[in-house]
């Protein structure tokens, strides 16, 4: 089963971390991806750039405006995907996350969501 893994940060948090400090965490991160695709769980796995776009319908027409995080203190910074046998192991896969322990600090978090099947199935 497929599991989309969001990750919340907060952009000035991130940025005001020292160089050393965020050096040493984008290494992990790299690590912790190598080891899941080495795995063969990981899908896929990106960065977001930060001008997101949000598309809602106002009456009978689709409208664009900027993304719903701008008056948010965190925001989806990235993603990946894992296909897992069970959502016990993308929970334990979300739990490694090296960057949480930064979540008390720099405003961040993962979400964990099933994938529909091509099917409409989980």
């Amino acid at each position: 089963m497929k599991y989309l893994m969001l990750i919340y940060g907060n952009e000035e948090i991130w940025n005001s971390l020292p160089a050393d400090e965020m050096s040493t965490l984008i290494g992990e991160v790299d690590a912790f991806n190598r080891a899941l695709r080495a795995s063969g769980e990981l899908v896929d796995s990106r960065g977001l750039v930060t001008r997101p776009r949000s598309v809602r319908m106002s009456g009978a027409v689709p409208v664009v405006t900027d993304g719903p995080y701008l008056e948010a203190k965190e925001y989806v910074g990235s993603y990946f995907v894992v296909d897992v046998d069970d959502e016990e192991r993308a929970l334990e896969i979300a739990r490694s996350y090296p960057a949480l322990r930064f979540g008390d600090t720099a405003g961040g978090g993962l979400e964990v969501w099933p994938l529909m099947d091509s099917g409409g199935g989980s």
